[in-house]
């Protein structure tokens, strides 16, 4: 190998200019060479696997299908369908960030494939593609992808990871994102109702679907087919490698009298307008400008925890980039300290509260902690973000409940609208990999029964 690098850097010498495209070539192999043991020596991190950002500088991830900023981050297998992806490096310098995307397992471990079984082209490339801020308060530049594209492309079906990481540090990520490619070979058919158990029927909701696998020669899909349940693209609230109860006819139908495709239906979720600085928005009390920087209140949240069930339209969890004076979010959003309150008579013993949402990548961390005020009798939050519109909910963590769950301070209504994505894998036992054998998606608004 070394020498053959040596040859082809004398090559060079004597023809530089016309080998140009060949030393990025050499260059991509080379650094592949050494990119695919880095990733794979990461395997064990436990946050490798989930959305995460490593640095405390990058802001406002967002990873959805192209021109549908609300989307899911779900395409298909071979089809025109891209991803767009966005974030934002606070900063007075612009940095060189690459990216490679790395297939995962249905539970989100490293497959046992290597690079040139999934990708087709380059195994990374460069984001190349970003633009300063202009006329902001907090300086940073915008970075975007579109991706698949030729020179980097999957080949197969399932659960992938797109990591990005520094240029002068590949060993190191700087922000990983969740996003499956779908084959969409089966069939799904989903209803959701009011649990039959009736201890759940006010608050929760039941999700029942059947797979139609007729003309894919599946073996044995009773113990090879793992189907999964998400509400309103949550990871850490999922069902996972549920089996079906009952199988024939090239039909499984997943109907079952136990909880495990039982919901909490939550409330309709809170939201506050901050696309304009000049003029406070919905639920916005008041915008105070504190050089350099501006700083919102929100209204005082209210407990709505025993309140009766009322509906709000809203974006379930999500957010929308956008500036009301300006003419490319991208660019013109400033970014603002955004005040969070919860009045509260008490703080409870056994656990944390904190404020969620897509804002907060559904993490709970410093970040996004609330922190109980004796003085005030209330919570608080503070958390700078870029300037739109927002959903966001309270969640309440107890010391034994890891996952977001709690409905302490929001309630929770069998009638919430939500949207239940189901997701089916498939093992084939002479594969390495998992299928994403298809996908399926129903909204409560339009689709609940009772």
């Amino acid at each position: 190998m070394l020498n053959m690098i040596v040859i082809f850097f004398l090559y060079v010498c004597i023809f530089p200019t016309a080998v140009y495209k060949m030393k990025r070539i050499l260059i991509f192999i080379i650094f592949s060479a050494f990119l695919q043991p880095v990733i794979r020596g990461r395997a064990y991190d436990p946050d490798f696997y989930t959305d995460s950002i490593f640095d405390k500088r990058i802001k406002t991830v967002q990873l959805f299908r192209e021109e549908w900023n609300l989307s899911y981050p779900l395409i298909r297998l071979n089809s025109p369908d891209r991803l767009a992806f966005h974030f934002d490096l606070l900063d007075e310098h612009p940095e060189t960030y690459y990216y490679t995307l790395i297939h995962c397992n249905k539970d989100w471990q490293r497959s046992e494939l290597f690079t040139g079984d999934y990708l087709e082209g380059f195994t990374y490339d460069e984001i190349s593609k970003y633009r300063p801020s202009f006329n902001t308060t907090v300086s940073y530049f915008h970075y975007s992808l579109i991706f698949p594209e030729e020179r980097l492309k999957p080949m197969l079906s399932g659960n992938y990871i797109l990591y990005v990481y520094s240029g002068d540090d590949p060993d190191r990520p700087v922000i990983t994102r969740r996003f499956m490619i779908t084959e969409d070979a089966a069939g799904i058919d989903i209803s959701v109702h009011l649990p039959r158990t009736e201890d759940s029927r006010n608050e929760k909701q039941q999700v029942d679907f059947s797979i139609n696998i007729a003309g894919l020669g599946i073996i044995d899909p009773f113990r090879n087919i793992y189907a999964f349940i998400l509400q309103n693209g949550r990871w850490n609230t999922s069902r996972k490698n549920l089996k079906p109860d009952v199988y024939g006819s090239n039909e499984l139908k997943y109907t079952s009298l136990s909880d495990r495709n039982i919901f909490r239906g939550g409330n309709e979720y809170r939201f506050f307008d901050i696309k304009s600085i000049k003029r406070p928005g919905v639920n916005v009390e008041r915008i105070d400008f504190r050089a350099p920087d501006y700083h919102v209140l929100l209204l005082p949240s209210d407990n709505r925890e025993f309140k009766p069930y009322f509906y709000s339209q809203d974006i379930n969890g999500k957010y929308i980039i956008a500036r009301q004076e300006g003419r490319d979010p991208d660019t013109d959003a400033d970014y603002l300290y955004v005040y969070f309150t919860l009045p509260s008579y008490e703080k409870p013993d056994a656990g944390e509260l904190y404020v969620s949402g897509l804002l907060a990548d559904w993490t709970f961390g410093g970040d996004n902690r609330m922190l109980y005020n004796p003085g005030m009798k209330q919570y608080e939050c503070t958390m700078l973000l870029k300037q739109g519109w927002y959903n966001y909910e309270y969640v309440y963590i107890s010391r034994d409940v890891k996952d977001g769950t709690s409905s302490r301070f929001e309630g929770s209504h069998s009638e919430t609208e939500n949207d239940y994505h189901i997701l089916v894998y498939y093992r084939n036992p002479r594969d390495r990999y998992d299928r994403l054998l298809a996908s399926g998606s129903i909204n409560t608004l339009n689709r609940m029964t009772h």
